[in-house]
């Protein structure tokens, strides 16, 4: 699959419209946010395992939420304990992406790498609700070493926070909660690429780095009026680089050639599989998993985008493509959830609130906020633009 002519040329900034038909910025904010967590928190569950251990687990395909894979056991069975893992409980993926959003809400513009550093951090070190562990606790206690990176280097060792990200493992930790940063760059895709490539220096280098500037581009692309999974792959594709392009691609042409997840299961993964370094066993990594390379990417990303081709930006098929098909499938749900919510995709209601109620959090607030930053953005951005023009024309000369 390769990026269409109108996709590689940007479409100029405009204010997005709206019908009743096609969703208006506040509506697609919410969806791709309350999306990702209803990804995450039906994806949770069934993480690590494979698609016949899943089937085999729940008598079937999962069709929805469910709880612990360990049952009643959960609190000490490995390697899960002591997570609550299940039952509508969203993960480190929608607390960093909440994380992510409150930092917009204070600085009220465009992030970089010592926002991240300046605000985030902090974030991460106060006390939260956290539902998996069903008590209040800094997010740091709950998100995992590639993510306790960034407290690590940027709040103890003041390492510059443009390149801290250099040194860790290379994953999709960076990529699993740049949602935000694609919304905020709502029609922009090469805009929510820049920004987050910037946002994810602290946290991530190589292909995770680069996976976490395709997303927010993909988010971006999906919020544009029109816009369709079609669209959304080209708009990834014009900007990706290396292997990352090359596993979207690959991924992609094999789920043109599907129209339900239960026939792609296979094909995905034995098309993503010579990009991912993890190897054949999600929970044992091969020796060279996770290291910088321009050849290999996240196997999250391109499944999310394969899912969203395989659902026809669905929301439902799109989301339960992605959790039945196993691994690190609440981030790559998380992902195709934000993505298949920003093209409008209605989420099932009965989903989000039973999410939100066992979650204990309110999933569309954050939305809101994002929403007030991103018309303040767009109205800073304008200003900028028009300051821009005038010196340009000075410079050269022209009225």
């Amino acid at each position: 699959m390769t990026p269409t002519t109108a996709a590689a040329a940007a479409p100029a900034p405009s204010l997005p419209t709206h019908s009743p038909t096609t969703p208006g910025l506040d509506e697609r904010f919410t969806r791709a946010l309350v999306g990702a967590a209803v990804g995450d928190a039906l994806g949770g569950p069934v993480e690590g395992w494979t698609p016949e251990q899943i089937a085999e687990r729940h008598g079937g395909r999962v069709t929805g939420i469910v709880g612990p894979w360990h049952g009643e056991d959960w609190r000490t069975a490995r390697p899960l304990a002591p997570y609550h893992k299940g039952d509508g409980h969203v993960t480190d993926d929608t607390l960093m992406t909440h994380a992510l959003i409150r930092v917009y809400d204070k600085v009220r513009d465009h992030l970089d790498a010592y926002a991240v550093a300046d605000h985030l951090v902090p974030d991460l070190l106060a006390p939260r609700w956290i539902p998996e562990l069903e008590t209040e606790a800094p997010p740091l206690q709950r998100i995992f070493l590639a993510e306790k990176w960034l407290v690590a280097r940027l709040h103890y060792g003041h390492v510059d926070p443009r390149e801290a990200g250099a040194g860790n493992i290379v994953n999709c930790g960076a990529a699993m909660y740049m949602a935000p940063v694609g919304l905020v760059n709502a029609g922009r895709p090469e805009a929510a690429y820049a920004e987050a490539l910037e946002v994810a220096a602290p946290h991530q280098s190589s292909y995770g780095r680069e996976a976490a500037g395709v997303f927010a581009a993909a988010v971006a692309a999906a919020c544009h009026p029109g816009a369709t999974p079609e669209t959304v792959i080209d708009a990834a594709l014009a900007l990706a680089k290396d292997g990352t392009r090359s596993a979207i691609e690959a991924v992609c042409d094999v789920a043109a050639l599907h129209d339900g997840f239960e026939s792609a299961l296979v094909p995905l993964r034995a098309a993503v599989e010579p990009f991912d370094t993890v190897g054949p066993d999600y929970r044992s990594p091969l020796l060279g998993a996770r290291r910088p390379s321009r050849l290999h990417a996240i196997e999250e990303l391109p499944i999310a985008l394969g899912m969203l081709l395989v659902g026809g930006g669905d929301y439902r098929r799109t989301v339960l493509g992605s959790v039945n098909y196993g691994r690190d499938c609440d981030s790559i749900a998380t992902m195709s959830g934000a993505i298949a919510g920003a093209l409008g995709g209605e989420v099932p209601a009965d989903w989000a609130s039973a999410v939100a109620r066992a979650s204990r959090l309110d999933l569309e607030a954050p939305a809101r906020a994002l929403a007030g930053v991103a018309r303040e953005v767009f109205a800073r951005d304008l200003e900028r633009r028009r300051a821009h023009e005038e010196a340009f024309t000075a410079l050269a000369g022209e009225r």
